[in-house]
């Protein structure tokens, strides 16, 4: 039988982006209630709303997607807020899930974790060798520090507390808010605005040098699915696509699948971020069989087209 099959399962964030892909992989288990706190009700910064929370829902599984996140923007513009808010969340959510006895938490980290200069492709062993990039160091560290608690809290408590690290996700039903997203809505965002305002040109923030790796929704969504069933160890795992591609590639990529024929202008002051990104999968594969599957080019496809349908 399913471990997820009659199990009450909390998914904060659920109403998410990542969230709302992960519900329906979740309901492929058959659990007894999938629990989606709203913001309105439960403040998961605040320790009385968590109780409260979770002496009413009775969850015996806890997702934690919640996160305050955006692109290098947004982690330059609110180091702070990065920091503390997705801390605090995660340190309560895991504290007073072990004090009522909740059977497993499983908690989303980030790649963000990593540090700047990692040997590619990321290994897991490798992320404590330095220190991670600066303009997001904040919210890596952050969410980093939620894997110490869970790997302490098994050592002491016993307590089945699993960490994974997705890599940057992309596809239909992300943020385009330019305040706010990461590199890929931000660039269909541009690229498709451009387009139907007939802009001669773009400007893309840094050199195009640097280069990341993409998981499409869908798949991540399945992989947190899958460890939630499968996963009870307390090393983090990579959940992630195992490609890589350069900023300037994917601008070219996009430019073409959104039919727009200006010029791309780099603008060098701005910061390139991370110089490379792209995990090694093999973890994943090996402890619950996952592997991503949608192709890269497929996803970006309906990403952009969802994009221009909702526009």
């Amino acid at each position: 039988m399913s471990y997820l099959a009659g199990k009450r399962i909390c998914v904060t964030g659920g109403a998410g982006f990542l969230g709302s892909f992960l519900i329906k992989e979740l309901e492929k288990y058959n659990p007894a209630e999938i629990i989606i706190p709203e913001i309105n009700e439960f403040d998961l910064r605040k320790n009385e709303d968590i109780l409260r929370l979770y002496e009413t829902k009775k969850p015996e599984v806890v997702i934690h997607l919640a996160a305050v996140v955006g692109g290098i923007g947004a982690n330059r513009k609110y180091p702070g807020r990065f920091f503390y808010d997705n801390a605090i969340m995660g340190i309560q959510l895991i504290e007073y899930a072990r004090q009522l006895g909740i059977d497993k938490f499983v908690t989303i980290g980030t790649v963000c974790a990593y540090p700047k200069f990692t040997p590619v492709p990321f290994r897991e062993e490798d992320l404590w060798i330095g220190y991670p990039e600066e303009t997001n160091a904040p919210y890596g560290l952050a969410k980093k520090m939620l894997l110490v608690q869970s790997q302490a809290y098994r050592k002491e408590y016993d307590f089945n507390a699993v960490y994974l690290l997705p890599v940057n996700l992309y596809g239909p039903g992300d943020n385009f808010n330019p305040d706010s997203s990461h590199v890929i809505p931000a660039l269909i965002k541009k690229i498709v605005d451009a387009r139907e305002s007939g802009a001669e040109k773009i400007t893309a923030w840094g050199t195009g040098k640097a280069s990341r790796e993409f998981i499409y929704v869908e798949d991540a969504a399945r992989g947190i699915a899958l460890a939630a069933e499968k996963y009870n160890k307390s090393e983090p795992m990579n959940i992630g696509s195992g490609m890589e591609i350069s900023i300037k590639e994917l601008v070219n990529l996009i430019k073409e699948l959104a039919g727009y024929t200006g010029d791309i202008e780099w603008d060098s002051s701005k910061p390139d971020g991370q110089p490379r990104r792209c995990l090694d999968i093999s973890r994943a594969k090996a402890e619950i069989g996952f592997e991503a599957d949608t192709d890269f080019k497929e996803g970006l496809k309906r990403t952009i087209e969802m994009y221009i349908s909702n526009k």
